[in-house]
């Protein structure tokens, strides 16, 4: 008995051609908002941050702002975590993308992990590329 891959591909993508494409957009769709917002989140984090670590003087003044805040800039940050595992098996910088999801969302031992990530070389370089590009000061480590 022959195995017909081509009889077995065109089978599979019809039976799923809806997911196919589902998956498809959304991983354009993530790719693009990845692009456009990345530069934009890395020039934020400030130069001192992985050295100084003060509390927040938004927090202190305006609490209700800054939990609305929080909430949206945690989503932002897990949907970029997604988008950078997706980016892993599809087109785009998965390991930098996670690396912005995981300084924008909060959760326990977050500022350990960022420290260990940011200490990789690659993603340190390529963050302070994109920090020189917006013309802000390196990061110091």
């Amino acid at each position: 008995m022959e195995i017909n891959f081509i009889d077995l591909a065109n089978e599979f993508i019809s039976t799923y051609k809806v997911n196919i494409i589902l998956l498809g957009t959304v991983s354009f769709v993530i790719f693009v908002f990845s692009l456009i917002s990345i530069k934009w989140l890395v020039a934020l984090i400030p130069s001192d941050y992985f050295i100084n670590r003060n509390s927040s003087k938004f927090k202190i003044a305006y609490p209700s702002l800054w939990l609305v805040s929080t909430i949206i800039k945690n989503i932002l940050g897990y949907t970029l975590i997604i988008g950078g595992i997706l980016m892993l098996f599809l087109p785009g910088q998965g390991m930098f993308t996670i690396f912005v999801g995981l300084l924008l969302s909060n959760y326990p031992g977050k500022f350990y992990l960022e420290r260990k990530l940011i200490a990789m070389p690659k993603i340190y370089k390529t963050v302070n590329w994109l920090r020189k590009k917006s013309n802000q000061p390196p990061l110091k480590i």
